[in-house]
């Protein structure tokens, strides 16, 4: 990636789309996600129709996201010393492999769910080294002055891999049933071969000794520099006590009364606003300074919970997860352009490790954070506490990181 302040072509977007590497990435990453969304969707169904009991619902999920917390500090550590492009090929071949083998598994009459459990940990494993990896690609196949519409792109693929991977695995699980983890496993296939066809060399050249010092040198980095730490951090908590998407089913049934129907417009509103800002934001850039835009963001984002928490109406109740979404998506541009432009390449992997396994703990934890109160208070009681604490600590972050707040460009 050049590190030069280049004049900006007078179609930046077409010129992104215009990189073959670029257009590589975008196919691995929708792959992964894709593959994901499948294997979630369709674990999470057969194994309750399988025992019929909603804790091994629990354990799906646990074990999908216990290998992140085991694994990351080496994921990371790999990333930053093995060519970028081997690791997802790999870690791709890895997860169609424990797809197959778990599609092949419930396709017989398996007396329980640990090893479909085992399965689904070695794929959460590869996950682990796959985030960083591929993350950490990004800032070498554009300039820095597409890069934040780089980002903004990224994240459209994988917002709409998140709407429609659910639904898709909802239909071929009624359509194929157990045959559709042959398809994730094509769709993790894909990501890894788009990923080995990046031509730009993504091996780190300078390598430092490996010492435990090389290993935690993402928290360090993290931890001296302010603008990484201020972002990293205020995605974690906004993320940790921002979750809604948990609790939706309690809204649309008990308080709503939409139904079913109604739950699945709700759950694709935020995506969808995501989808919007992150076309926009592809296109034209972040029209406005990146400091305070995040910030304001993050205000929106507290708000629209707020809305959410008091609406009586099902079309209210909509546009709030709307502008969750859209407000969702300039704050990650932002965040997500400083993380990667502003730690240098040969740390690059170790901090994306630190980031991911910050984000995926704050989506659990959030969701159980967001259940734990809700059945002290109710969801409308828990919901509004979590947009107020979010307000608060975006104003707390404001006063913490007083540079974050200045900035004028996300590009440091």
């Amino acid at each position: 990636m050049s590190s030069e302040t280049e004049p900006e072509p007078p179609d930046t977007l077409r010129t992104l789309f215009r990189e073959r590497d670029f257009a590589c990435f975008l196919f691995s990453r929708a792959g992964s996600v894709g593959g994901a969304q499948l294997l979630s969707v369709a674990v999470g169904w057969h194994v309750y129709q399988l025992t019929g009991e909603v804790f091994d619902l629990g354990l799906v999920g646990l074990a999908m996201f216990l290998p992140f917390i085991v694994f990351f500090l080496l994921a990371g550590l790999v990333a930053d010393r093995v060519d970028r492009r081997w690791i997802v090929g790999a870690c791709s071949l890895v997860h169609a492999t424990s797809a197959v083998l778990i599609g092949l598994l419930l396709s017989g009459e398996p007396s329980g769910i640990w090893p479909t459990l085992g399965l689904l940990a070695l794929s959460g494993s590869a996950q682990a080294f796959l985030h960083p990896a591929l993350m950490s690609t990004l800032p070498s196949l554009v300039t820095r002055n597409l890069f934040p519409r780089a980002v903004a792109a990224s994240s459209m693929v994988g917002k709409s891999a998140q709407l429609g991977g659910p639904a898709l695995g909802g239909l071929l699980v009624a359509l194929i049933d157990k045959d559709v983890y042959y398809v994730a496993a094509a769709l993790y296939l894909l990501s890894g071969i788009a990923a080995l066809a990046i031509r730009t060399r993504l091996r780190v050249a300078a390598k430092e000794p490996f010492s435990i010092s090389s290993v935690f040198g993402g928290f360090r980095y993290v931890w001296a520099t302010k603008l990484v730490l201020g972002v990293i951090s205020l995605d974690l908590l906004a993320v940790l006590f921002g979750g809604v998407m948990g609790l939706l089913p309690v809204f649309a049934r008990d308080i709503l009364g939409v139904g079913p129907e109604g739950l699945g417009v709700m759950r694709s509103m935020p995506a969808v606003g995501g989808l919007m800002l992150g076309l926009f934001l592809a296109r034209f850039g972040l029209p406005w300074r990146a400091g305070p835009a995040l910030f304001l963001s993050l205000v929106i984002f507290g708000a629209s919970i707020l809305v959410l928490s008091f609406s009586p109406f099902f079309l209210l109740s909509c546009a709030a997860l709307l502008v969750y979404g859209g407000s969702d998506m300039v704050s990650v541009n932002i965040r997500q352009t400083l993380v990667q432009l502003g730690t240098p390449d040969g740390l690059r992997g170790r901090v994306n490790a630190v980031n991911s396994v910050s984000i995926n703990a704050s989506n659990q934890l959030g969701d159980f954070r967001a259940g734990a109160v809700a059945a002290l208070t109710g969801a409308p009681l828990a919901t509004a506490m979590g947009g107020v604490v979010t307000i608060l600590i975006t104003v707390a972050w404001f006063r913490m990181f007083p540079g974050l707040g200045k900035l004028e460009r996300a590009t440091p």
